[in-house]
């Protein structure tokens, strides 16, 4: 099992594109590490606002009466990509993994495979 910084740096050094990634609570819109970002992308912000995302899609899941679960939300823009993955198992309900990458460099595929093999070995 890995430790949250340990984690974090695994997705900023072995994800191609990522440029920033937080642990987030969507119960409370906080960001429990970050790592990444920088003067023109304030990593807080975008995590707490993301909480608003995920909060609309399950009260919008909840209101179609589905029982899926979300694994991942997948927001593109012109030079980037953002990824939330909600986590499953031990400890991470009401928490997600939010990672942005750069468009040019980033294999969306790939980066959602080592998302997940992330999560598996995180240790909330």
């Amino acid at each position: 099992m890995a430790n949250l910084e340990t984690s974090l740096k695994e997705c900023l050094s072995s994800i191609d594109g990522a440029t920033a990634v937080a642990l987030v609570d969507y119960t409370s819109g906080m960001a429990l590490g970050t790592l990444g970002g920088g003067k023109d992308f304030n990593l807080e912000v975008a995590a707490a606002g993301n909480t608003d995302v995920v909060r609309s899609k399950l009260r919008t899941m909840e209101h179609l009466g589905l029982k899926e679960e979300i694994e991942d939300i997948l927001i593109t823009l012109s030079s980037q990509y953002h990824m939330i993955r909600l986590l499953k198992g031990r400890g991470g309900n009401g928490l997600f993994l939010y990672l942005v990458l750069d468009a040019g460099r980033a294999n969306l595929a790939m980066a959602r495979h080592q998302l997940r093999r992330i999560e598996g070995e995180l240790e909330v």
